[in-house]
């Protein structure tokens, strides 16, 4: 961390401090966000999480989740009594104020000392400290790494490993993405050290599925896959109308991409998924192909180099015939990779 006397001397006292994540928070940004929080509280601070938006119900495992403040017209005003009292405030897990949706006012305006902790590319949040290391496997890696430079390790209890471990699995679909580093391996040695049931929390966040969902599973995967060998592509488009008629909701369509990616020979892997307010686009990749590069450059998103994404204005229609051009652009480099 930048100015590590500076924050050590900061948080030497209590302070009120609010911890903040992107829209649609994933297992890395949930979990790491709850274990913080944990830990701060340990410290004696006083700490609140708050979300932009809910985030998936597959996550309501997680420790203390109703402890979450999820920014909507009913919690409004306790989101920004919360941010006007914070004397600090920790972003976790994205690097655009945009991610944050109607909390980003809250954040550009606050008087409270800001601290980062991220590992996506390209940060233009204004932090007084930062922990940002774009080659870091997973944000959960940072938390982990921040309570151990604190000289605080003793202090991680299984509720804490838990968040922590969450996110390094998730973000490194179970540590087989090329991301994964070697010191993700090391700190899930060190909590399963620590008394931490990692095929719990596997199981917990692979193996509790709504039958719902394995049945529009199953409709996808027949009727739904695009499989486009002379790009080494594949891909799935879902429309706003099947995942009413199926009964989908936040979160039940995380991880239908890496379906795409697990073919022979693929290296690019997409879904596009058609919302009411906007449809996303989620990109896979394998080896040194830039899926970050191509969610950035043509459909203004942005992410890591395997795993990127957009959401964009266009129906699934309009998206599915802009992604099939840019993979004529890409056509050379998916052959090669």
């Amino acid at each position: 961390m930048n100015n590590i006397d500076e924050y050590r001397s900061l948080m030497s006292q209590p302070q009120k401090v609010v911890i903040t994540t992107h829209q649609v928070p994933d297992a890395d940004a949930l979990g790491s966000s709850l274990a913080l929080s944990r830990y701060l509280s340990k410290l004696g601070h006083q700490t609140k999480v708050i979300t932009p938006t809910e985030y998936p119900s597959f996550l309501d495992w997680l420790p203390k989740p109703n402890e979450v403040i999820v920014f909507n017209s009913e919690n409004k005003t306790i989101c920004e009594e919360q941010f006007d009292a914070a004397d600090v405030i920790f972003c976790l897990d994205f690097s655009s104020y945009h991610r944050l949706q109607e909390l980003e006012k809250y954040l550009k305006n606050t008087s409270a000392k800001v601290v980062l902790i991220d590992h996506h590319l390209h940060p233009n949040v204004i932090a007084d400290f930062e922990v940002w290391q774009p080659e870091a496997a997973a944000t959960a890696e940072l938390i982990y790494q921040f309570i151990e430079d604190m000289g605080d390790k003793s202090l991680i209890d299984t509720h804490i490993a838990e968040g922590i471990y969450a996110g390094l699995a998730t973000d490194t679909l179970s540590f087989k993405l090329g991301t994964t580093t070697p010191d993700a391996h090391k700190i899930a040695a060190n909590l399963i050290q620590l008394g931490l049931d990692s095929a719990k929390i596997h199981r917990l966040i692979y193996d509790n599925n709504r039958v719902e969902k394995i049945k529009f599973l199953g409709y996808i995967l027949q009727n739904k896959l695009v499989h486009l060998p002379e790009f080494k592509t594949a891909y799935f488009i879902i429309t706003a109308e099947e995942l009413k008629r199926f009964g989908m909701g936040l979160g039940d369509t995380e991880g239908i991409v890496n379906y795409a990616l697990s073919i022979e020979n693929i290296v690019l892997a997409a879904i596009i998924i058609e919302r009411a307010e906007y449809t996303k686009l989620s990109l896979r990749s394998i080896a040194q192909f830039p899926a970050n590069e191509v969610a950035e450059k043509y459909f203004q998103g942005g992410g890591h180099r395997n795993a990127a994404g957009a959401n964009c204005a266009e129906n699934s229609q309009e998206l599915e015939k802009k992604f099939l051009d840019v993979l004529n652009i890409y056509q050379n480099q998916l052959l090669n990779s």
